[in-house]
């Protein structure tokens, strides 16, 4: 049985078990950067690592990364409020942190250099350690050489189960992302800096789970969730499935209630998407996943109905149950504006973490001077707070804006009608302006970004306070 896909059985033994729970105490982080361990054998272990493999059949590619030695990312799956744990384990010849997207955890776990925590140097060790508040599809990379460290595999899936049986009978857990290998199979250039100060620089080889089209068998008539997530660091997915019947369930983690699959569903770089899909009755037929592109539909992973008919109809699925996220007053909520735009100048300062040597982008005119993330906070909100972010894009660029430690609520744009729904990450189309609402209930510093992650790399990027 394929790694990223399970059984309704084996995930409903996982809940049984809460699957990776640990507890235990958690080190400072500045003894953590010491190398002093407190480890605990149910730890998840995750070891960033470089090695050789094959992204293009036949080839080998030298230099690929990821959090399991010799291996693509694995898939972590926690349960919805149980405790979890992982030790990150160092062995890049550079430093590497973990962030993990979209979940609402404490500050020191956020796993952001300098922000929130010291980086992981080579031979190095950190314990991470929280308790996830959201079920859903989310995903975890490192906040640190980010362009390189991801563009070469480090990003991986994160599953946070339900409580519940939500009646699917498997799971299809696809991780979407490029690389850009010339036609021998080895890494070109992660970047062009004419594609940095526009929309980004596209991958050469689209891969799901690090592979080109794979395909994944499941029971004819069968209910499968299929969760998605666009993990690139530049492109901008445009979704559609074929064959079968569908629903979309979620995006980026939360319920989406009785609404149907629509034509295209987009996810910029960071977003997730949850399906349920029907699988055909007729043994050998086919569910694709397609994503639009200049030149046309493209496949990117095929599900295969096997043996009988089992029977199944969309509507056996019990509804996700919305996550416990707090839902801002409106009518109190202070309006604070953020305007994404150009500022050609100087390259940010060298740093343990990277630099692309240039700026480009900015948030409010300022590109950041000290660090990647600024000097100062862009905002401080008072804890508990409510605050509408209207966020304007002034450039004729996509830009998925993404906010740590905290989910927020779409609520209108100046150019489309949008659904309200909870997410963590904003995709502003070309000269956009959306609002979008929150309450201020987890404290610290936490990064406010573009995931476009050469636009994060060259200017678009800064923190907000809550305090």
């Amino acid at each position: 049985m394929s790694a990223n896909r399970i059984s309704r059985r084996e995930a409903l033994a996982l809940l049984a078990v809460g699957a990776y729970g640990a507890g235990g105490l958690l080190l400072n982080a500045g003894a953590v950067a010491k190398g002093i361990s407190n480890l605990l054998p149910s730890d998840v272990t995750l070891t960033a690592n470089r090695f050789d493999g094959s992204i293009i059949a036949g080839k080998q590619t030298a230099g690929l990364q990821s959090f399991a030695p010799g291996a693509p990312a694995p898939v972590l799956r926690m349960t919805q409020g149980q405790p979890f744990s992982a030790a990150l384990v160092n062995e890049l010849n550079e430093p590497t942190t973990i962030h993990w997207h979209g979940l609402r955890i404490p500050n020191d776990q956020d796993g952001v250099p300098d922000l929130t925590q010291p980086v992981v140097e080579t031979g190095g060790r950190f314990r991470y350690a929280f308790t996830p508040p959201d079920a859903g599809t989310f995903w975890y990379h490192p906040h640190c050489n980010t362009l390189e460290q991801m563009g070469r595999g480090m990003t991986g899936m994160l599953i946070v189960d339900e409580p519940y049986d939500v009646g699917f009978d498997s799971e299809v857990v696809v991780n979407l992302r490029d690389f850009r290998l010339g036609g021998d199979g080895q890494f070109i250039e992660m970047f062009k800096p004419r594609d940095a100060a526009r929309g980004g620089t596209l991958g050469t080889v689209m891969t799901a789970n690090w592979q080109v089209e794979p395909e994944y068998e499941a029971a004819a008539g069968s209910l499968v969730r299929l969760r998605v997530a666009a993990t690139d660091v530049t492109r901008l997915y445009k979704l559609g499935l074929t064959g079968g019947a569908a629903k979309l369930l979620a995006l980026d983690s939360h319920p989406i209630l009785d609404q149907m699959l629509p034509e295209e569903v987009w996810l910029g770089a960071g977003q997730r998407a949850d399906f349920a899909v029907r699988m055909p009755s007729v043994e050998g037929e086919m569910v694709t996943l397609l994503t639009a592109t200049g030149n046309g539909p493209k496949a990117l992973v095929h599900l295969r109905a096997t043996g009988a008919d089992a029977g199944r109809a969309l509507a056996e699925l019990a509804p996700l149950q919305p996550n416990p996220v707090a839902v801002a007053d409106l009518a109190k909520a202070e309006v604070i504006p953020f305007t994404f735009g150009w500022a050609p100048g100087e390259g940010l300062p060298s740093s343990h973490c990277g630099t692309l040597g240039y700026t480009f982008w900015s948030i409010n005119r300022d590109s950041g001077k000290a660090s990647e993330l600024g000097e100062a906070p862009l905002a401080v909100l008072k804890l508990g707070g409510s605050y509408i972010f209207r966020l304007a894009n002034e450039t004729p660029n996509n830009h998925p804006i993404h906010i740590h430690g905290i989910s927020f609520m779409l609520l209108k744009s100046n150019q489309r009608e949008i659904v309200q729904r909870v997410t963590d990450t904003a995709l502003l189309l070309p000269n956009e302006t959306m609002d979008i609402a929150l309450v201020a209930d987890n404290p610290g510093d936490w990064a406010f970004h573009c995931h476009v992650i050469e636009h994060q790399k060259s200017g678009l990027a800064g923190f907000i306070r809550i305090a």
